[in-house]
């Protein structure tokens, strides 16, 4: 990575990011695609979350998905790990509890190529201000 040498190469920088990204953290423009986060903190590992982010990583390259798999820590769901949160481009992100390496590949199939839900959705149970 090249060092930054001005506040103006700062500054392009920034607004690149911020074509690429919304305040609401949707993608949009070229960047508009699968986001994929698995929780890997030290509940999930335990887990196995190691090896389901394995599966998404290899399974994306093998069927030429454009998709970004990262690791986040906690989400908060400790008792449903390994969580995978998965954002397709335009909607809102969907968070899977339960996901072993065999519910991955379902979730590919199922969610990822069709847009159909798979089971183990764990429900959004909180409000935004702009909800209110």
């Amino acid at each position: 990575m090249e060092k930054i040498k001005s506040l103006a190469e700062l500054n392009k920088i920034r607004e690149n990011s911020l074509a690429v990204i919304d305040p609401d953290g949707k993608t949009t423009g070229s960047d508009a695609r699968i986001r994929v986060k698995i929780a890997m903190a030290t509940c999930g590992i335990a887990s196995g979350a190691r090896e389901v982010m394995e599966v998404f990583i290899e399974e994306f390259a093998k069927r030429n998905i454009d998709a970004v798999v990262t690791q986040t820590g906690c989400m908060g769901y400790c008792y449903a790990e390994p969580t995978v949160e998965i954002t397709m481009p335009g909607n809102e992100p969907i968070t899977f509890g339960f996901v072993d390496v065999k519910k991955a590949s379902k979730i590919i199939d199922k969610y990822v190529l069709n847009n159909e839900l798979v089971d183990g959705i764990i429900p959004v149970n909180y409000e935004t201000i702009e909800n209110k």
